[in-house]
């Protein structure tokens, strides 16, 4: 697991020093080695984090090896690839490939090498990649099918800039050129939408997309691979043929996630998502050790469960008690860590959840995907109970459309009606739904962009798929890489902690696409991922099979009436974000949920959580609060991305104080540095 910073030029210098600060930013995804490396017109750093060939494996990664130092491929690799023995084992004996490491990366390098782009299909893992050919005289970069692993990338005039967090690239965007799509996006969904991101000159990679670049021509952006859900139509004639495919697979996957040369533990909640990775993992790793977390408020901790299971598991369990103060602390620097803002509270219990888990053990797999891939959301139960509506004649429906726009707000029925003679294009976008189009009209300083923008495309590949299958389509292509994997990726990362998720594997994905929509949400019934369930029954403890899902619960309501929603109403008072949004919406709202007439919690949190990013990576106010290199660069000696002079200030965020240079040059002073 790394964090890596790659910059393709033609003709332009990016400095030494200014290079080395951007890859110095990622510090926190890898502590354990700095390298800065040129190959051809390409510019590598790297910060690694060492978990398999922890001795040997150093990045950036020249293939073929060779004595003189002389090779096509300069690649650099954040992530793990799974199956790499195998494919490793494969490339020497039927393609005589030489290996002088014992790591994945090298054999990413050697895939490439022989099969081309192509050879990514054989690739079980998470990552994402920069590659330099040297005979072609090309940059290749690509991601894994899920989104599991992040890329960001921006190019301008200068040439193509690649890294692992957008964060490491703010010396050479202009900070202030923001997307303004992307803004109303994040205000209806809670995230920002692949490919966007909130700066306009940078995009992200998106999930099972590759990259190819010439220095001086254009972003060529190809979809590699893209996983689609394709459901039996009919339940098996043998049902539990499938069941038994389903655990068989989920073992095969939690196995392959636990190879790694530095100790491997695992999160635990009170769900039956974790509870099976962990059940799996303590066939193979009968010590492995679990981590859970909870909040001083009451009912909002998931401690009491979680034990409970590890007792009945029989595995050491670590819990974490989170109060509000520890919270309001920590939020500048959660917000920097994110580069773009969420507003999914469950990030923070998890930030905590990863520093707890990462003084323990270097790796931690978690359940993220199981609700994507086995169809865990209640809300995919709408097809089913909108059902009856939908197959009345055509005029029938427009007369209760009509119906539904005048029964007032909060009347019973009116948002049934409404949902059931909305067609599932314009009616499901995925699982967070923060302000309407009507809202954002009046919070909006511009006009607003409609969601479908993001879920069209989406929707023109599902059109063969039933209701169900076309729901955990969206959210797989949407909200699983925008919010779920972006908070894994980023809390974990943030502490140095490499985050695995066996659910979200290729093989795993094969057999899920096939399990039919009844034996997922029977008809009838209150469970969801019933053939999941089904599949864990003699693997987790009986009392976890039909627990209903919790997640990460937080208090996120009592804390805006608490001391953080002082907090709030300060950094509204204060926050430059106002040329973007009518704060004084947000403010009135704050006011009604501190008394208590309303529950606004999650409109609050989505403009507050915009208002903290706004301060740190547009305006600078929050650095103060942040103990990161991010925001000490030398002034940047390249055009800008969406500028047409130099960039003449720093990072454009606000530099520390003396102290905080200080304490960054203690952190930072025993990084090892390689030129090449």
């Amino acid at each position: 697991m790394c964090g890596f910073v790659v910059f393709a030029s033609h003709g332009a210098d990016p400095g030494s020093a200014l290079f080395s600060s951007m890859r110095s930013t990622l510090h926190h995804r890898g502590p354990d080695d700095a390298v800065d490396a040129q190959a051809g017109p390409c510019s590598f750093g790297f910060q690694r984090l060492a978990i398999i060939d922890t001795e040997g494996s150093q990045q950036p990664l020249r293939y073929p090896p060779s004595a003189s130092g002389e090779s096509r491929w300069t690649v650099v690799c954040n992530g793990e690839i799974y199956n790499y023995r195998q494919l490793r084992r494969e490339l020497a004996d039927e393609h005589g490939c030489a290996f002088a490491t014992e790591g994945d990366a090298e054999v990413l390098a050697a895939v490439l090498h022989t099969w081309g782009p192509a050879g990514l299909d054989r690739l079980r893992g998470m990552f994402s990649f920069a590659a330099w050919d040297d005979d072609e005289k090309m940059l290749h970069a690509g991601r894994d099918p899920f989104g599991i692993k992040p890329l960001f990338y921006a190019h301008s005039d200068a040439g193509l800039w690649i890294a692992s967090e957008k964060k490491a690239l703010m010396s050479v965007v202009d900070k202030r050129h923001l997307d303004l799509p992307a803004l109303s996006y994040y205000l209806t969904l809670q995230y920002v939408p692949e490919p966007h991101t909130m700066h306009h000159g940078v995009r992200r990679l998106e999930a099972g997309e590759r990259l190819v670049y010439r220095p001086s021509g254009e972003v060529q952006v190809h979809s590699w691979t893209l996983p689609k859900f394709q459901p039996a139509s009919q339940v098996p004639a043998d049902p539990d043929a499938l069941i038994t495919e389903i655990r068989d697979v989920l073992r095969d996957s939690v196995r392959a996630h636990l190879v790694a040369d530095v100790p491997v533990g695992a999160f635990l909640s009170s769900g039956i998502d974790s509870t099976a990775v962990v059940a799996l993992a303590r066939e193979v790793k009968p010590d492995i050790q679990t981590f859970t977390v909870g909040f001083e408020a009451t009912g909002f901790s998931e401690i009491e469960h979680a034990a409970a299971t590890a007792e009945e598991l029989g595995v050491r369990h670590v819990a974490t008690m989170v109060s509000d103060q520890d919270v309001l602390d920590a939020l500048p620097t959660i917000a920097w860590h994110l580069d773009d803002p969420v507003a999914d509270p469950a990030l923070i219990p998890l930030f905590f959840l990863a520093r707890t888990t990462a003084r323990n053990v270097t790796v931690a797999l978690s359940g993220e995907g199981a609700d994507e891939l086995f169809g865990g959301y209640e809300i995919y139960r709408e097809p089913a109970s909108l059902e009856a509506v939908g197959r009345l004649p055509t005029r029938v429906q427009g007369g209760l459309k009509a119906l539904s726009r005048v029964i007032p707000d909060g009347v019973k029925g009116k948002s049934f009606l409404d949902r059931a003679t909305t067609p599932i294009e314009q009616r499901y976008f995925g699982n967070a739904r923060i302000f309407s189009a009507a809202e954002k009209a009046v919070l909006m300083r511009q006009a607003a962009a409609p969601h479908t923008d993001i879920t069209a495309a989406v929707y023109a590949l599902a059109e063969d798929l039933d209701d169900v299958a076309t729901m955990q389509m969206i959210d797989m292509r949407t909200w699983l890489p925008g919010d779920i994997l972006t908070k894994a990726d980023r809390m974990s990362m943030a502490h140095s902690l490499e985050l695995r998720v066996p659910f979200l594997d290729h093989r795993v994905f094969d057999v899920a696409a096939r399990v039919p929509t009844q034996m997922k949400l029977p008809k009838g019934s209150r469970t969801t991922k019933l053939a999941l369930r089904r599949a864990l029954e003699n693997v987790v403890p009986a009392s976890v099979v039909n627990r209903r899902k919790i997640g990460f619960p937080t208090p996120t309501r009592l804390w805006l009436r608490g001391p953080i929603g002082e907090w709030a109403a300060d950094l509204l008072d204060r926050s430059q974000a106002g040329d973007l949004l009518n704060l004084g919406v947000a403010q009135r709202l704050l006011a009604e949920h501190r008394r208590g007439d309303a529950d606004h919690a999650r409109k609050l949190w989505t403009v507050v959580m915009f208002c903290l990013w706004h301060d740190i990576f547009v305006t600078g106010d929050s650095y103060r609060d942040v103990r990161h290199t991010g925001f000490s660069v030398p002034p940047a000696r390249l055009p800008a991305v969406g500028r047409t002079t130099p960039v003449t200030d720093a990072a454009g965020i606000g530099r520390p104080s003396p102290m905080l240079a200080a304490e960054v040059g203690e952190r930072f002073g025993g990084a090892r540095v390689r030129g090449s």
